[in-house]
């Protein structure tokens, strides 16, 4: 698993935008910015939907007041799902970001097997990335919410 003051894995992401399908490589995206990445198990499920990604949207403009650059949502999603869902979510300020394969989740050891809900997705985490550097996660505890939370991440930034 990736721990703190260790470097994001090299993978890439999906997000489909209003310029059509981004693939974005992980160092790059992340190159001298300092960012909120959150990981949810799954779109439109119901603490995703009702609490962790609603929590981000309110509280960007604050978040952002702290020297954050990017806040992104990641989920083991496609980019059309997660797509919807941010739009569904007004979440316009955050990057919606779909490891389609789960492959980026696995490279960060942080998988789960959801078995009927969906076969490998990932835990719930947040975490604080400078420069490509993790340099805070947040796992929560299964079937838990959390330390993930815009609110918990506002408090430790």
């Amino acid at each position: 698993m990736i721990q703190q003051g260790q470097s994001l894995p090299s993978a890439t992401l999906s997000e489909l935008t209003a310029e059509g399908m981004q693939t974005h490589d992980i160092p790059a995206l992340f190159a001298n910015k300092k960012v909120v990445l959150f990981a949810v198990p799954g779109a439109f499920t119901p603490t995703c939907s009702e609490s962790h990604l609603p929590g981000f949207v309110v509280k960007a403009d604050e978040i952002k007041a702290k020297g954050i650059d990017m806040i992104a949502c990641v989920s083991v999603n496609d980019a059309f799902v997660m797509q919807a869902w941010g739009e569904a979510q007004n979440a316009n300020q955050i990057h919606m970001l779909a490891d389609g394969d789960g492959s980026f989740t696995q490279a960060l050891g942080l998988e789960m097997d959801s078995g009927k809900f969906g076969g490998i997705r990932s835990q719930r985490y947040a975490m604080v990335i400078d420069n490509g550097i993790v340099t805070h996660l947040n796992l929560e505890a299964p079937k838990s919410f959390e330390v993930s939370s815009a609110e918990a991440i506002l408090a430790l930034l």
